[in-house]
Formats: structure tokens, sequence, C-alpha cells
């Protein structure tokens, strides 16, 4: 299997487990300290965007998360048809792919999006979102840092 197919399903299937985990073991608004003051586990219902950021407007942010699938989704298909080398760009939406997915099955399941990683400084959050997050920023770091010429 192709390393971005690969990235994008890992993070698909850990956000997935790990949800499924924190509902399993934690009430709506029970925190647990792993590192106190630092790091805990607290179950949310997130019916908003990042930092629950519009709330309510899920119908929004499914088309935003299918949206994004199907565009990331036809990228990775071209590369994969043509037998292109991924590239490092491309890992990059592959990470982003796996936590449209992930947000956008908790939004089309169940109306929200859960959320239980809480670092007390920052929202909670998730590893769906953690994968956008990192995915963009290296999406972003990938597109603006000059080409190296090749020798």
């Amino acid at each position: 299997m192709r390393p971005a197919v690969w990235i994008a399903l890992t993070v698909l299937g850990a956000d997935q487990a790990s949800k499924a985990w924190a509902v399993r073991t934690l009430g709506v608004g029970e925190s647990w300290p792993l590192l106190p003051h630092c790091l805990h586990l607290t179950l949310v219902y997130n019916t908003g965007g990042a930092f629950g950021l519009l709330r309510g407007h899920t119908a929004w942010f499914l088309m935003l998360s299918f949206a994004a699938t199907a565009m990331i989704g036809y990228q990775l298909w071209q590369t994969l048809r043509q037998r292109r080398p991924a590239t490092r760009e491309l890992w990059a939406l592959s990470l982003i792919l796996g936590g449209a997915v992930g947000n956008g099955l908790d939004r089309l399941r169940l109306g929200y999006v859960i959320d239980f990683l809480d670092f007390r400084v920052w929202p909670v959050f998730n590893i769906a979102d953690s994968a956008i997050t990192i995915g963009a920023g290296w999406l972003v770091w990938q597109l603006l840092r000059p080409k190296r010429k090749k020798r």
C-alpha cells in the first residue's frame, strides 16, 4: 500500500478507536488528569468546528468535510493511478484526509464530533483535529519553503 493511503487510514483508525474508547470510558464532561494541570482526558461533544467555533452548524461542517475528502481523495487517486511517487505535499494532504473523514464520520453518524484531549490551555480536541492541523501546517511549510535545485 502506498504511504499516502497508509497515512490516511492510520489517522482514521486511530481517531475512531480513540473516540470509541473515550465514549466507553468517560462520561460527558468527566475529566481524568493524566498530568495534573497539564493534560487531562475530558469528554466533550462538539457541534461546532475547530475550537468550538460556529456551534450548531453541523450541516455546514459536514459539507466542508465532504468537499475536503472529495478533493484530497481525487488528488490521491490521480497520483496512485498515474503511478507518480507521493510527494511530501501529498503526505500532508493524507493527514488532512484522514482527519476530515474521522470528524466527518462523527458528524454524519452523531451530529457532533467527539473530543477528549484537554491540555487546559487549549480547547479540547481529538486525533483527527491534530492530524488536520499538522497536515495543514506541513502543507503550508512545503509550499512556502524555497525549492531545492536538483543536482
